[in-house]
């Protein structure tokens, strides 16, 4: 196994666009590289002139173009870029506790889940709570919105898949079957099926429309933390000889790639529940995504990311390891993806070469559970209760 890329990175004060705001305002700034010593400095706000700033920083670091909401820094020894990118919007009255899981709908609607067991449905344009959804009896771990958006898809501790309208807030459906905590669920194609994984080890493939578990997809020892479906590369042994249920809708040619405690990162086939491969990390396996139909990418509880091509899993593409914080959620985006950390970093990380990286800001040391995106706008939730949402 290739040895992750510990790159130089930048970390910057989390209120960076406010401290900098006034002439004489400044914020801090720092270099890290592996197990050496952090440089520090700082940018400061040296003259107002119609309303542009003019700014100088540290030696060592260099500011490019700065703007109301983004700040490009770079340092030179080590070699180290980012562009820091600021919340347009933060809704903090959705939640009084920890956020988290969401998800967001092109048409306007957001859903989240809180330690305090609520799970809410608002409006994105400006956090309005459009209504609660009550019927958990337990902490909820993971929500999503059908392809539809306006049905919603719920699990947690109470080892139970709720299915909610979002327009009325009523839940015609509860799966049941699970022995442990739901962590995670895909949708398969419009949602006719779903799948789910937890703490007992299985993940199951569900008929929402009889409210059955219609097989176990793959069983193993410990948890599974995450899941994500896609459509499998051709080179995967996805077919079978058998009929299918026919309760089955959509699985043809479908990757399920799960994300397990026990460290490793599993594929199967759908629609033939076999194991087709096996690549094993460091640590834990907390979360994985889609990047194509060959190449995905998973990370891990000691903050190390992989990107993997199914066609030679054992090898992988790249590699990172840019701090010991844990990585908690992954969203695929433009030619990367985008990684939210225990340690309150949320960074962009590019697939291809030359591309550059960002990162946004916001939370003061607070873990970012989870971070999604409508196409227009990406939102982040929080433990410290915030959702917050960023232009890019």
């Amino acid at each position: 196994m290739s040895t992750p890329l510990e790159q130089a990175y930048l970390v910057v004060q989390n209120d960076w666009e406010e401290a900098i705001g006034d002439e004489g305002g400044s914020f801090w700034i720092t270099c890290k590289k592996g197990g050496m010593p952090g440089k520090h400095g700082t940018v400061s706000n040296t003259r107002v002139d119609a309303g542009n700033k003019q700014v100088s920083a540290s030696p060592g670091f260099r500011v490019g173009e700065l703007k109301k909401y983004a700040v490009d820094i770079y340092h030179d020894d080590p070699n180290a870029y980012c562009k820091f990118i600021a919340k347009q919007a933060t809704f903090n009255a959705i939640h009084k506790k920890s956020v988290v899981a969401i998800d967001v709908t092109t048409s306007g609607l957001g859903v989240s889940a809180s330690t305090d067991n609520k799970l809410q449905i608002w409006d994105t344009s400006n956090g309005t709570v459009r209504r609660t959804l009550e019927g958990h009896v337990g902490d909820v771990y993971t929500c999503r919105f059908f392809p539809s958006g306006v049905v919603v898809l719920s699990a947690g501790a109470d080892i139970q898949l709720k299915i909610w309208s979002a327009e009325t807030g009523q839940c015609p459906v509860s799966l049941k079957g699970h022995t442990g905590a739901i962590l995670d669920t895909a949708i398969v194609d419009r949602g006719r099926n779903i799948i789910s994984c937890g703490k007992d080890g299985t993940a199951r493939l569900w008929d929402c429309g009889q409210s059955m578990c219609i097989a176990k997809l793959y069983e193993g020892n410990g948890d599974i933390n995450g899941c994500a479906l896609g459509i499998g590369d051709n080179s995967l042994n996805l077919t079978t000889s058998r009929e299918p249920n026919e309760r089955e809708v959509g699985t043809e040619g479908k990757l399920l790639l799960l994300a397990c405690e026990n460290n490793n990162l599993v594929g199967v086939g759908v629609r033939n529940k076999k194991e087709l491969f096996k690549f094993t990390c460091t640590s834990a396996v907390n979360c994985c995504a889609f990047l194509s139909e060959a190449e995905f990418v998973c990370a891990c509880q000691d903050g190390r990311l992989y990107q993997i091509d199914v066609r030679n899993v054992n090898e992988p593409v790249a590699s990172w390891m840019n701090s010991g914080a844990a990585v908690l959620s992954l969203l695929p985006y433009k030619k990367g993806f985008l990684a939210s950390k225990s340690d309150s970093v949320c960074s962009y990380y590019s697939a291809v070469s030359g591309e550059k990286t960002f990162q946004l800001t916001g939370p003061d040391c607070d873990p970012v559970y989870k971070v999604v995106t409508d196409g227009s706008s990406i939102y982040t939730c929080c433990r410290d209760g915030l959702i917050r949402k960023y232009r890019v």
